[in-house]
């Protein structure tokens, strides 16, 4: 598939939190191209809204959660699995809870859905990311490596063993992603608990309206209780099909061969966190969408406090990503520290700040406004940046009103995360003279 793809028309589901119990309907709607996915709520006669992004993502147990300020959605692995399967690039997911419905523990409701709405083609070709040199995460004895691959699909081998459970014995199982073979092999594949798991979860009064015939629950014989398996080899198959849900989470389809030994949700999302940072380094390679002509005509910025040297790529209205090339000519290494030149970190939040009035200026109401910086939160300085680094700024626009902006930005140097921050401005009119 060359060109993106939504839905034709709008869709319900209704069911109950895993975690919570509590009711709640999903309705899907379609999304204009290079939308991406984006969870919303109506809360106050107020729209909020959260795209489902690594970026985004909070940690919490045995699931993928999603937070934007003070909205978060628990629980999305599920519907992104089975979108990414079927093949779907733009979509909104209106909810009423702040956990999806669990239905039965697999992609499948959420994967028939979709299919009840239509899988239409858009008239914009597909962002594919074409992994081009090796990634890989670990923790204890679990890993996930990517690695390049010419097959123009994601291929996925995944290996599955538990130690407490030895009876479950070595599975292991590969996939390609193709819509068909999603349905067939992966949807049904439900979500699983080991029977000592179940005790504790009910002490701490989550899933207390489960029973065995709602839940997989397996024995320490291996075997299921009180249920029965849809795959002999179910557990791991559900495996594959969550960690395609937290692929989706780098914002577009990966070009890839994934190899995981034992993962979970913490460590795929560890390595979409590294996917995005290569593939947004691969991009400062590239035409850039704005060359510094165009920032002169954006920013009121000049030499020597001009932080932006070009823009590389521009998410319609969502986030922009640019350049600033740090040389040993820069003056603050004058002062800061002879000997040891270090960039001084209130001038990486200053570019920070730039890129974010990049951003705003791509809202057509806000053509020609300046945004003047407010307030700084959740800043922190994680590296030195020193002279032959190149910085790539990454500004999200978390909300935005007619006079007013919230940004979450990032700074990395290749793949390494040197600073972060959210930042607030206020959106003045610039001074026609």
């Amino acid at each position: 598939m060359s060109q993106q793809q939504t839905i034709a028309k709008e869709i319900e589901l209704s069911g109950r939190g895993l975690f919570s119990g509590e009711p709640t309907k999903v309705r899907f709607k379609p999304a204009k191209p290079d939308t991406g996915v984006v969870f919303v709520c109506t809360r106050a006669d107020k729209l909020l809204q959260v795209a489902a992004l690594v970026d985004n993502v909070v940690p919490k147990p045995r699931r993928t959660s999603l937070q934007n300020g003070s909205f978060s959605v628990d629980l999305v692995e599920h519907c992104l699995s089975a979108a990414y399967g079927l093949g779907i690039d733009n979509l909104i997911v209106h909810t009423q809870a702040c956990e999806m419905p669990g239905l039965d523990g697999s992609p499948e409701p959420y994967a028939k859905a979709l299919l009840a709405g239509g899988i239409v083609q858009q008239d914009v070709d597909r962002r594919v990311f074409k992994l081009t040199q090796p990634v890989f995460v670990s923790e204890g004895s679990a890993s996930i490596a990517a690695l390049p691959c010419e097959d123009p699909s994601l291929n996925i081998l995944c290996e599955l063993e538990y130690q407490a459970v030895p009876s479950l014995g070595h599975q292991v199982y590969s996939f390609t992603a193709d819509p068909r073979r999603y349905m067939k092999e992966l949807a049904k594949a439900r979500t699983f608990l080991f029977e000592p798991e179940v005790q504790q979860y009910r002490q701490q009064g989550i899933g207390k309206h489960l029973t065995y015939a709602d839940v997989l629950v397996i024995s320490p014989t291996g075997k299921p209780v009180a249920n029965k398996l849809r795959f002999p080899d179910e557990l791991i198959r559900h495996k594959v099909a969550d960690l395609l849900g937290d692929l989706a989470l780098l914002g577009r389809p990966l070009q890839a061969r994934i190899i995981a030994h034992r993962s979970g949700h913490a460590l795929a999302h560890q390595l979409v966190r590294k996917l995005r940072r290569a593939a947004t380094a691969e991009k400062s390679l590239a035409q850039p969408a704005l060359d510094i002509q165009h920032l002169l005509r954006i920013l009121p910025h000049r030499y020597p406090f001009l932080m932006v040297d070009r823009v590389i790529e521009v998410d319609d209205e969502r986030r922009v990503v640019g350049i600033k090339n740090v040389t040993f000519n820069e003056q603050f290494f004058q002062g800061h520290f002879p000997g040891t030149p270090i960039m001084p970190g209130v001038l990486i939040v200053e570019a920070l700040a730039q890129i974010s009035g990049i951003l705003f200026s791509q809202r057509l109401e806000h053509t020609g406004q300046l945004a003047v910086l407010l307030s700084m939160d959740r800043v922190k300085i994680r590296r030195p940046v020193v002279p032959g680094d190149q910085l790539i700024l990454e500004a999200q626009m978390l909300r935005v009103r007619s006079r007013t902006g919230h940004c979450r930005c990032r700074a990395l140097v290749g793949d390494k995360l040197v600073a972060e921050a959210e930042l607030k401005f206020m959106l003045v009119d610039a001074d026609p003279g």
